[in-house]
């Protein structure tokens, strides 16, 4: 796991004055430090006007010769990479027996000699893992930037000076560059609000995008019109549409005990490939069905116990450390779990902006930081349970999908009639939670009321299964009316048309989820938490084969997890992992009115709103002040307008705020020339 970044003259003159180039990406590459603390490297050939640095995490092949950016034998292809290719062994067993030869035992040298036998075109296809990439072509004088196919590792490009792209594993390495003066993309705003995140190839900074998964990018130096559209240029090696839509042309054809077996076979497979490490590993557990599946499988293929992490809060309704325990126990890992306070998580908010350096606003992100900071006490790796909702229906959202058309087949009038009463008949509390007294049945009406007003919503207006589900996948589900003078363009959540060309609606709504939710929010989520702390995460779940068999299989086995839990039962028995899906979450709307309401209340204040101009204050203000009287969960609404204010706060409205970063280490290893 690494930190890239790099800067490419896209017309003559525009690297700056002599050392200019290599001085720019050398602190680029230092405000990445936190992604790779243990060693640093630039190659600069300023003649071509191309440098690329590297901020190291040492993996594999903790010796010198693991040094990146490092130069292919031939001396054709310059390679800088953040994350693993898993299966850089057996790649590497091909490329003995065609005739080359390795001094070190890194992946980096595994795909610089897969590039020297089979060129760009066909090496990307055959990398297994989780990836962003910058190749120098020597020989044509051209960059190729890629990602890997689900998005699991990032990567940001865009022009950082006249005539100058820049590229990078994180936003704020782009400040490093003097000169870079960014506007903020007001078309972005609705797509935060919608989905509490900015979906490639969107972000934050006009000029600026993210490279779309399975995506790759070619750049001729000196080569690039002034004004082409760099979002567009790039080019797929896989889609994840295609895998879906081949999938359901081509159905797994064995019975569901055969499914669990071929799953099982695959998934295990990824497994022992992410558990191959020369540093200290492990596994994050939540005792759910995702995060127990990966960890019975690693149990089964570790010579040694296990290492396992969990946190616990209090109340107990966010608290998942006993499920968890009571696994790690069955399993006889060796684990270990930290119960955190209020204010150990309080104490995160600020830290935000600075750990997501665009606006993202998914409230998990902070016990996401939380357990990958203790994680990183004892271990340098660890794996996750993440994508299994995605692929394989866990969300309780998609259920709700098909209650929904269940009802969409009621007469117009019927359901004109049942969203007025969803709308204005009162409602009991609910029994389950009268225990609690009378803050729990204000709270069990509080649900229910919010239930009903969504239902009535439906049955209003989303009355095709693509409206529902764009619906139910939105936070605001008119965000553009909140941006004065914005429309929201259209990604892959908002664009049907993008969707797989299947029947299944369901599978359609789980799609439109692979496509835009699961990259640019749980997966940007896990990175920017585990990397702040220097904590390399790995998703088993995620290996291509194991979505490409996923999309083969029938919705009965890809409904709340039915296959996957046919794997996890023959390690583990179902009473320990048979529970309500519980998240992981916070009490954000509390906090909200209590402990962040100072936090919250200045950066909403109506006045600071109006002059900023970039949100509607009376309709942000409108929102806050019903939140404050308690006749509804607004938080889930609010907290993408604080996260982008807390994010303009420290990024847009002070730069001088910006601590300029130091440059890294340049020697005669570095390969400058």
């Amino acid at each position: 796991m690494c930190g890239i970044a790099g800067l490419l003259a896209l017309r003559p003159g525009a690297a700056g004055s002599s050392g200019d180039l290599a001085t720019w990406a050398g602190a680029m590459a230092g405000a990445l430090t936190h992604r790779g603390p243990d060693d640093g490297g630039l190659w600069c050939d300023r003649e071509a006007g191309v440098a690329l640095t590297n901020r190291r995490l040492a993996i594999l092949d903790l010796s010198p010769e693991g040094h990146q950016p490092m130069v292919s034998a031939c001396g054709r292809w310059v390679l800088t990479h953040n994350g693993e290719v898993y299966n850089f062994r057996r790649l590497r067993e091909e490329l003995v027996a065609a005739g080359h030869r390795f001094r070190g035992e890194s992946d980096t040298e595994v795909v610089l000699a897969a590039l020297t036998e089979w060129g760009l075109e066909r090496t990307l296809p055959r990398l297994n893992g989780m990836y962003a990439q910058a190749i120098w072509d020597r020989e044509e004088r051209a960059l190729t930037l890629a990602r890997d196919r689900l998005g699991q590792k990032p990567l940001y490009f865009g022009r950082v000076r006249p005539g100058l792209l820049g590229f990078a594993s994180e936003l704020k390495a782009f400040h490093a560059v003097p000169g870079f003066a960014p506007e903020i993309e007001r078309r972005a705003l609705p797509l935060l609000l919608r989905r509490g995140c900015i979906p490639a190839p969107w972000t934050i900074y006009r000029g600026v995008w993210k490279l779309p998964p399975g995506h790759s990018l070619r750049l001729p130096a000196a080569g690039v019109a002034p004004d082409a559209d760099l979002a567009a240029a790039s080019q797929p090696y896989w889609s994840a549409v295609e895998a879906i839509e081949r999938g359901a042309a081509e159905p797994f054809e064995g019975g569901d005990e055969e499914a669990a077996g071929a799953l099982e076979e695959l998934l295990g497979d990824a497994v022992e490939l992410c558990m191959i490490s020369d540093v200290p590993l492990g596994a994050l557990l939540s005792g759910g069905v995702d995060s127990s599946t990966v960890v019975a499988l690693m149990a089964k293929r570790s010579p040694g116990r296990v290492r396992t992490y969990s946190i616990g809060f209090s109340p107990g309704r966010f608290d998942e450390a006993p499920h968890a325990a009571r696994v790690a126990a069955y399993l006889g890992t060796e684990h270990t779990e930290l119960y955190v306070t209020e204010e150990d998580a309080l104490a995160v908010v600020p830290e935000l902006p600075v750990i997501y350096d665009e606006p993202f606003a998914d409230p998990s992100q902070i016990p996401t930081y939380l357990v990958c900071r203790l994680a990183r006490e004892h271990v340098t790796v660890a794996l996750s349970g993440d994508g299994g909702d995605e692929l394989f229906g866990g969300y309780p959202k998609y259920r709700q999908l098909a209650t929904l058309l269940r009802l969409a087949r009621l007469p117009a009038p019927l359901a004109a009639a049942g969203a007025f009463a969803s709308r204005h008949l009162p409602f009991p509390s609910a029994p389950r939670l009268s225990a609690l007294g009378a803050a729990g049945e204000k709270l069990a009406a509080l649900e229910i009321k919010e239930k009903a007003g969504k239902l009535a919503g439906y049955l209003d207006r989303a009355r095709t299964p693509d409206a529902m589900t764009v619906r139910l996948l939105s936070l605001w589900t008119d965000p553009a009316a909140l941006v004065p003078g914005v429309e929201e363009p259209l990604t892959g959540l908002t664009d049907p048309a993008r969707w797989p060309r299947i029947a299944d609606p369901i599978r359609r709504a789980m799609a439109a989820d692979m496509l835009l939710y699961l990259p640019d929010d749980i997966l940007a989520k896990v990175d920017r938490a585990a990397m702040a702390v220097s904590l390399e995460t790995r998703v088993p779940l995620l290996d291509h084969r194991v979505v490409e068999l996923a999309a083969r299989l029938p919705r009965r086995l890809v409904t709340r997890k039915a296959v996957l839990r046919r794997v996890l039962h023959r390690h583990v028995p179902p009473a320990l992992v048979e529970r309500p899906k519980m998240g992981f979450s916070v009490p954000l709307d509390a906090w909200l009115r209590g402990r962040l309401r100072g936090w919250a209340e200045e950066l909403l204040d109506p006045g600071r709103l109006e002059r900023e101009g970039h949100f509607d204050s009376a309709a942000v203000t409108a929102r806050w002040r019903r939140h404050l009287a308690g006749a509804e969960d607004l938080a889930p609404f609010l907290w993408p307008v604080l996260m982008f204010q807390a994010w303009h706060e420290r990024w847009a409205a002070r730069p001088a705020a910006v601590q300029a970063p130091a440059p890294v280490s340049v020697g005669a290893a570095a390969g400058e020339r």
